[in-house]
């Protein structure tokens, strides 16, 4: 079970989701989904992928990380792979805030014995990964609070610098991330999307800490949210030129290091650029944001497919000319322009090569060419857009898309 695709999967719900203390009802669903989460963090806050628990019965013989080269070391017998993700941590904070913000259910939180140390084990990790930086104030080198190593044929599955990742500066307020929302490598140690995730997952959270009576927790976490947003908007923000190739623009950078080393663009999986405003970090209206949409809805992304058949943004996860569906599904979501959400759709609906289900990508040029016949987190969202589009847009819903 992977942290952030578990969480998501359950948000296509959350319209549905309702008080109730029954076992077979939606909201067990998601406390059973928080508790599990919880178990995993205590037990292995740097990881993102989890096996079953012994208590299910089900039995995971798939090899997954086990040959990794990991520190801190892990329980092997409990966990998938490894590969510390800001955005994992981030996914358990926001699912609980999902599920207490739609159930007030706090009485949950309380007998939920690990929760609140889940959480005060989200802060000592994202604390380790903001202040370990590579190099101390008397310039040597400090050795990384995690680090990663595989044996592969793909430089997306492993880090550089025996596993320690590329250098990041000190004193920036973001929280270093090894892997990426796809689970490749990043180039830059601090994701900015992820970053924005966590921000917002953090303060979110925390009045959850603060209902319970936990004051110095809500605290701590609510302090962290704010440096982390400020280290945000003071490195993640660059100066670009513009689309004329003469006028100068301020975007949101996909990962930065701090030393001034910028990854421009975006990629599919979330939490991503393009989802700034969805996952509560800006307003859709702001101007970086936008002009950051606009970069990322073009040639300036290097991985924008601009196919024949369906346009969108990709990921190096499966190559360049690959267009997610999700990334479509995320433009909706940020658009207030009916063309534009009725061509997204239209692209949606007429890439699913006769299987009526959204896949992971699907080649710009060749729609019977695509990755994972139903790749769940996309069609779970795609679920969350329509409830979205009913609320925005109800007039677009009648619409024929065949």
């Amino acid at each position: 079970m992977w942290l952030r695709d578990s969480a998501r999967q359950l948000q296509s719900y959350l319209p549905l989701l309702t008080p109730s203390p029954s076992s077979d009802s939606l909201a067990s669903l998601f406390r059973g989904t928080v508790n599990t989460q919880a178990r995993n963090v205590l037990s292995a806050g740097y990881c993102n992928s989890f096996r079953p628990p012994p208590e299910s019965g089900i039995i995971s013989d798939e090899e997954g990380g086990d040959k990794d080269v990991v520190r801190p070391e892990y329980d092997r017998a409990g966990v998938f792979e490894c590969k510390w993700e800001v955005d994992s941590l981030a996914s358990f904070l926001e699912l609980s805030r999902d599920y207490y913000f739609s159930t007030h259910d706090i009485e949950f939180f309380a007998r939920q014995g690990n929760w609140t140390g889940a959480v005060r084990r989200v802060v000592e990790v994202g604390r380790g990964m903001q202040r370990g930086t590579t190099y101390g104030a008397d310039g040597r080198v400090l050795g990384s609070g995690y680090s990663f190593a595989r044996m592969t044929t793909r430089s997306t599955e492993t880090l550089a610098n025996d596993g320690a990742g590329s250098p990041v500066a000190s004193g920036t307020g973001l929280v270093r991330s090894a892997f990426r929302p796809s689970d490749d490598a990043t180039t830059y140690q601090f994701l900015v999307p992820g970053n924005m995730m966590f921000c917002v997952a953090l303060a979110g959270a925390a009045v959850i800490a603060e209902d319970l009576g936990e004051q110095e927790l809500a605290g701590e976490m609510r302090a962290f949210s704010r440096e982390v947003r400020e280290g945000i908007e003071k490195f993640g923000v660059v100066e670009v030129v513009g689309e004329d190739g003469v006028s100068k623009e301020k975007v949101y950078a996909y990962e930065v290091d701090g030393f001034g080393g910028v990854v421009l663009g975006d990629d599919a999986n979330l939490p991503s650029l393009l989802s700034a405003p969805v996952m509560g970090y800006v307003a859709g209206s702001d101007p970086v944001y936008q002009a950051t949409r606009r970069r990322i809805l073009s040639r300036r992304n290097p991985y924008y497919a601009d196919g024949e058949v369906v346009r969108g943004v990709g990921s190096p996860h499966t190559g360049p000319g690959k267009v997610w569906p999700m990334s479509l599904v995320m433009q909706i979501m940020t658009s207030e322009d009916d063309e534009e959400i009725r061509g997204a759709l239209k692209q949606i609906l007429g890439s699913t090569d006769g299987l009526g289900l959204i896949h992971e990508s699907i080649d710009g040029w060749d729609s019977t060419k695509w990755t994972r016949e139903w790749f769940s987190w996309a069609n779970g969202l795609f679920g969350a857009m329509i409830v979205d589009l009913a609320k925005r847009k109800e007039g677009l819903l009648r619409e024929s898309f065949q």
